[in-house]
């Protein structure tokens, strides 16, 4: 806030100056004092001025004695997980009520490096969802794969200053933060130099190691499995995201252990969400849902969803209806299940049932378009010659990005290849940044898929072209397709490419709107499951993305190789 602002609301306050905005007959969500109180709402210059009825206002709302709700805070997301650009994906959001986003760009930075990260920051600036970015802390997230870029500290450096740029990203590599990595403090360095906010990635971290992470400022976790974590993190001082995504969602794992003391420790998450979910589920609020239908009182449900999650990252200006605040909000019939009915921000009125009423401005990817560079790549690169019929496995849990470390039998031709069988697949991750022709190939269990391939350019956090398939040659044909089409997803079935879609920024994302994503990956999926016959227990291709990610336990598959996170190193697939 400014003076010239500052002066603008006293005044309205003061009955010297009419507001923008009055909402009149509203129960208003009171995320300090946890409770509801009638009252009308004044507006002006986007903040909140004043709760007093009796200000002159230019545009009067009747509220109709529905909830006034403050703006939902997404305390941790990758917009490009939504394969929508960051307007497209502000048109999606903002109707289900969130009106800000803490997002992590790691996923196109991977891909792209700074001009990625400057393409954030434009394509997202002015929209009516508030975006702040983070920058990434692990690009790449190891060296156990080739990414497209590398980030350093004095990369970090040219970021920090930036008005929405809130620090340091989920800081994946705990095994170089406990070793004191040179690369590691210096990236932590460069946050506290720049009093920058330091985001956690922990999964079961635990003990001293806990404590040494923590020590280091880095101040949140969206990656508890079990609500002893919850509390242990939140113990010291930590906030902890209850995520509610695609593949993962663990809100109603951790609720449990949500006691008194914890209530104003956590928030909500996606991390990574699809369109299809956000349009049949919800966004936030879906997570919010959940969480007063087990038993969350449903104020405190509302609070760690704007209030906390405002707290957490001092964003002082949103995250509760008050004076000075921004006019984030919404007005839904019910808190028994919230369900956005108009959507404010910024004062604005953004959306109506549903639907917003102006579309996001998009701004063309030009740094940041096709980024496909593949090469020496034939289906004789994806042979997988094996010395006994037993072998290394990934074995995929459902509902979550886990995997288990499996040694299973195998079926092998006359040659010592592996022949696919018994739900034991061929895996594979093509390097596509560099051109150095690395393939990584793997076998895995649990996808399901009996007959074609899929392949997707989207694979965290490096994003090489992951395809999984019954056969090499269908294989083969998803992989050259997507190197000809410049990155996206697509199904192959006896050689022919059965449907695709084009991913043009990057490989991860593309400017058509949410609804024509949410329409072909419908259709996509209907593909993978009934023709390809895919496990319906598990997302085809948000699971498929995360089979490539080295830093979540137990077993991945990078370009350069099977990867045992357990022991984080390479690992044979004939097990010793």
């Amino acid at each position: 806030m400014d003076k010239k602002l500052a002066s603008r609301i006293i005044n309205v306050c003061m009955g010297r100056d009419r507001a923008d905005l009055r909402i009149d007959n509203a129960r208003v969500i009171d995320v300090f004092n946890k409770e509801v109180f009638e009252a009308s709402v004044a507006v002006v210059d986007g903040f909140i001025a004043s709760f007093d009825s009796s200000i002159d206002a230019k545009e009067v709302y009747d509220a109709g004695g529905r909830y006034l709700v403050p703006g939902l805070i997404d305390a941790h997301c990758h917009i490009e997980s939504s394969h929508l650009s960051p307007a497209a994906y502000s048109d999606l959001v903002v109707p289900c009520g969130t009106t800000t986003v803490i997002a992590d760009p790691h996923e196109i930075c991977n891909v792209a490096g700074k001009d990625a990260m400057r393409y954030m920051l434009e394509a997202s600036e002015g929209l009516p969802l508030s975006v702040f970015l983070m920058f990434p802390s692990c690009v790449p997230a190891t060296d156990s794969e080739h990414a497209g870029a590398v980030l350093l500290a004095e990369d970090a450096l040219e970021f920090l200053d930036e008005d929405r740029v809130l620090g340091l990203g989920e800081m994946m590599n705990y095994p170089g933060v406990a070793a004191c990595s040179p690369v590691v403090m210096d990236k932590l360095d460069a946050a506290y130099r720049h009093h920058g906010f330091i985001d956690g990635h922990a999964p079961a971290v635990a003990g001293a190691g806990l404590d040494a992470y923590s020590a280091c400022q880095i101040k949140t976790d969206h990656e508890c499995s079990t609500p002893a974590e919850l509390h242990e993190r939140v113990r010291r001082g930590m906030f902890v995201a209850l995520r509610e995504g695609t593949a993962c969602r663990n809100v109603l794992d951790l609720l449990p252990g949500v006691g008194r003391g914890a209530r104003s420790r956590v928030m909500f998450c996606t991390d990574d969400c699809q369109p299809e979910s956000i349009i049949d589920l919800g966004h936030i609020q879906h997570a919010i849902n959940l969480a007063i239908g087990a038993g969350m009182d449903p104020i405190d449900a509302v609070s760690a969803a704007t209030l906390n999650a405002s707290t957490c990252y001092h964003l002082e200006d949103r995250g509760a209806i008050a004076p000075g605040r921004r006019a984030d909000f919404f007005l839904c019939s019910s808190l028994d299940e919230i369900s956005p009915d108009e959507v404010w921000t910024a004062g604005i009125l953004r959306s109506k049932s549903g639907r917003m009423l102006t579309k996001a401005k998009h701004v063309r990817p030009e740094e940041v378009e096709g980024m496909m560079d593949v090469k020496d790549f034939s289906a004789a690169r994806l042979a997988l010659p094996l010395k006994s019929d037993k072998a290394r496995v990934i074995g995929i849990i459902p509902g979550g990005v886990v995997t288990k470390n499996l040694v299973l039998p195998v079926k092998r031709g006359k040659d010592g290849c592996f022949e696919s069988g018994d739900d034991i697949l061929k895996i594979a991750s093509v390097e596509r940044h560099k051109g150095t022709g690395n393939v990584g190939v793997g076998l895995i269990q649990g996808y399901g898929l009996k007959t074609g391939a899929i392949a997707t350019s989207i694979s965290h956090d490096s994003h090489n072209i992951i395809v999984i398939g019954a056969n090499d040659a269908d294989m083969a044909v998803a992989v050259e397709h997507l190197t000809s089409i410049g990155g996206g997803i697509t199904i192959v079935k006896d050689g022919k490419v059965l449907i695709t879609q084009r991913l043009e920024i990057a490989g991860l994302m593309t400017d058509r709107t949410g609804d024509e994503v949410y329409k072909e990956l419908g259709e996509m999926h209907r593909v993978a499951y009934d023709e390809l016959g895919v496990n319906r227990e598990i997302d085809p291709f948000m699971t498929l993305s995360f089979m490539a990610l080295p830093v979540i336990p137990s077993l991945k598959i990078t370009d350069s190789g099977l990867f045992d996170v357990d022991s984080f190193c390479f690992t044979s697939i004939d097990p010793e």
